[in-house]
């Protein structure tokens, strides 16, 4: 594991590559938690420049998740195609909004700002197509909580600083 020291140092070399990034705070012009899952399910294996597209097209085609709940999938499917796997993730968004109107009766995720860090990670897991690096991403980037996504990236190079053990942990963990 690593130490605080080398965690220092790992900050103080990010910052004299990238410089000091000031914390986000979550204000009322934030990214609504549903924006930023469906943004961060359409990341999944392609670029941002990508993502950002098809996310752009699908909020420009069906403005509203109310539009997109009653939608047929082929046509959520023309409008995210560019970044890929279409079919499988607009199954997985139409279904999340599906459960948010059977269970809450609003399609929204704005009451997970009220939840401590582990009932997020569990309330978003639950959906299919969502595993913990998804939900690390929102509760980071969106919900501004201290969460660190490990993607295969990460993964590999924290093995290399040995500050995970190489055999016996998985990424999850």
């Amino acid at each position: 594991l690593p130490t605080p020291e080398m965690a220092y140092r790992a900050l103080r070399e990010l910052e004299s590559v990238h410089g000091i990034i000031k914390k986000p705070t979550n204000t009322s012009n934030s990214v609504p938690v549903l924006d930023s899952l469906v943004r961060t399910i359409l990341s999944q294996n392609t670029t941002d420049i990508t993502s950002a597209r098809a996310f752009k097209q699908l909020k420009t085609r069906f403005p509203t998740y109310e539009e997109i709940e009653v939608a047929k999938l082929k046509d959520i499917e023309n409008e995210i195609k560019c970044c890929g796997l279409a079919e499988k993730r607009a199954q997985v968004i139409q279904t999340i909004l599906h459960t948010l109107r059977r269970e809450r009766n609003e399609l929204s995720l704005e009451y997970l700002h009220k939840l401590g860090d582990e009932d997020v990670k569990k309330e978003l897991c639950r959906f299919k197509g969502v595993g913990p690096k998804t939900a690390a991403c929102v509760l980071m980037f969106c919900l501004c909580r201290p969460e660190f996504p490990v993607d295969t990236h990460v993964w590999r190079i924290s093995k290399r600083l040995k500050w995970v053990p190489s055999q016996a942990a998985t990424r999850e963990q």
